[in-house]
């Protein structure tokens, strides 16, 4: 992967008449992202083993830049308890260099927010995001220079302007990414930065504007979960995937080309993808993270009963399709505030995984499954707005999108080829048509019902029963299984695509 200033046939050229020598530096930076949980998953990944390869490159000789494209506050089993402490902890003890905010690192709010930015020893960039007065984000960077030798390369930190509706920003802004690019990069030259490096936590689209601007020279970047190293010629792009079961390193050789009284700057990359499957775990962050792990099964490892059926709670079915999973939350959501019917995103289904039936199920299961802290609400609409928020919920099904409903009492036929805002068109509730003009009582997640993933009607909907009353998710969902002897769900028929 390489990219230069100048040609290569000229920068010989000119190494034959140069007065002075070449004067050369390296810039390794180790990158990762999307990283929510402590310890490995069947022998890849986890913090014990990232840092290991982060010290064996740092061990290198060269500068070593260990940074972070955003998202592991949450969600994960652990930060349902702790709300992000502990990567703040593991991040500290390893010295990370610099990070961007993902959209994950607003799940618990704002106030939480702010709290993880003062713990961190690190530098937290958030470049295009501002406060609902104007301001930055108190505590964050708009931009981050660093010197190699003679050599300034300058960094911004872009956030998906999608956060306003995956996560709860509160009243903080976005900014959207190519402008910022734009102006930022100018920005740093300005200030001599001889190289502009995006820190990302943008969607694959949101990268490729970047990338194919051609206003910086690399982007490191999040959000997809893919594993990328890819250059045009002009800027290079290098993501890691997720969990550190990858680490991603991109090598920048820099050198300033003296030629009698003029300067050139020419540079090239190389990038890598580290397999962690055989790397050894650093023994100081496998003991932290051993006690965390101590910590939570004092609390989760409590059995609650067997599954009746195969359970799947795969990413892309919740978010695509009825689940028994889903459905069995929907019921103990509606159950708890004894609403008409319960809709949950299925973007809040984070387990990934299927349980054969037989499996016997722990708290710990359901606090994985759900691992947002969101509680349980309960709010007054219209059969009209129920109707708005399934079209929203199947308004991005094709993109996999979280707004996906799993539901309770109520079911509906939707057209997946239908026009977005006229996919459904078949709502029961109760077993009888939806009624435009009827006011039924909806049970939803405290996420969804401040606005989040699109389902704006919930926003100002009456409140039966408000976030102050509520209970968490995690604890209905396993409180209903125990009193039912087991998950005992199977599929209905409440979502039907034609």
């Amino acid at each position: 992967m390489k990219k230069f200033w100048k040609p290569l046939a000229t920068a010989f050229l000119g190494s034959l008449l140069l007065t002075s020598p070449a004067q050369a530096e390296t810039l390794r930076l180790v990158l990762t992202g999307d990283i929510y949980e402590l310890d490995s998953d069947k022998g890849r990944g986890g913090m014990a083993k990232l840092a290991t390869v982060v010290e064996q490159q740092r061990a290198s000789g060269d500068t070593v830049m260990f940074v972070h494209a955003g998202d592991t506050f949450s969600p994960s089993l652990l930060s349902g308890f702790v709300k992000g402490k502990q990567m703040v902890e593991m991040f500290n003890a390893m010295n990370l260099d610099l990070m961007v905010l993902g959209n994950h690192e607003w799940d618990f709010g704002p106030e939480v927010l702010r709290e993880r930015i003062k713990e961190a020893n690190f530098p937290i960039m958030a470049t295009n995001v501002r406060e609902g007065n104007g301001q930055p984000i108190e505590g964050t960077l708009l931009t981050h220079m660093v010197e190699v030798g003679e050599h300034k390369i300058g960094f911004m930190g872009l956030v998906t302007p999608n956060t306003k509706e995956i996560s709860s920003p509160g009243d903080m802004t976005f900014a959207p990414q190519l402008e910022t690019a734009k102006a930022v990069a100018k920005d740093l030259r300005d200030q001599g930065a001889n190289l502009v490096i995006v820190l990302a936590h943008l969607d694959y689209l949101e990268d490729m504007e970047i990338v194919n601007s051609g206003v910086v020279d690399a982007v490191l970047s999040g959000h997809d979960h893919y594993k990328i190293t890819w250059d045009n010629g002009k800027t290079v792009w290098m993501e890691s995937g997720e969990e550190a079961e990858n680490v991603a390193v991109m090598t920048i050789d820099m050198e300033t080309v003296v030629d009698g009284d003029k300067k050139s700057f020419e540079w090239e990359a190389s990038m890598q993808m580290i397999d962690t499957k055989n790397v050894h775990s650093d023994r100081y962050i496998a003991g932290l993270t051993k006690g965390y792990e101590d910590f939570l099964s004092n609390l989760l490892d409590v059995e609650i009963g067997n599954t009746a059926v195969e359970v799947d709670s795969r990413r892309p079915s919740v978010r695509s399709k009825e689940t028994v999973m889903g459905n069995v939350i929907a019921d103990a959501m509606r159950a708890d505030v004894d609403a008409d019917v319960a809709i949950t995103n299925g973007g809040g289904i984070r387990g990934n995984k299927v349980y054969p039936e037989g499996t016997m199920l722990t708290r710990r299961d359901i606090v994985a499954e759900l691992p947002f802290g969101n509680k349980t609400v309960k709010i007054s609409l219209t059969g009209k707005q129920i109707k708005e928020a399934l079209e929203n919920g199947v308004s991005q099904v094709e993109n996999g999108a979280g707004r996906f409903p799993q539901v309770s009492g109520l079911k509906f036929v939707w057209n997946p080829k239908g026009d977005v805002g006229n996919r459904v068109e078949m709502v029961e509730i109760g077993g009888k048509p939806l009624n435009e003009n009827q006011t039924y009582s909806l049970a939803t997640n405290d996420y969804m019902g401040r606005g989040g993933d699109g389902y704006s009607m919930f926003k100002n909907a009456e409140r039966l029963v408000n976030e102050s009353g509520a209970r968490l998710m995690a604890t209905v969902t396993a409180d209903y299984i125990q009193q039912q002897g087991g998950l005992k769900g199977t599929l209905e028929g409440r979502i039907q695509s034609k």
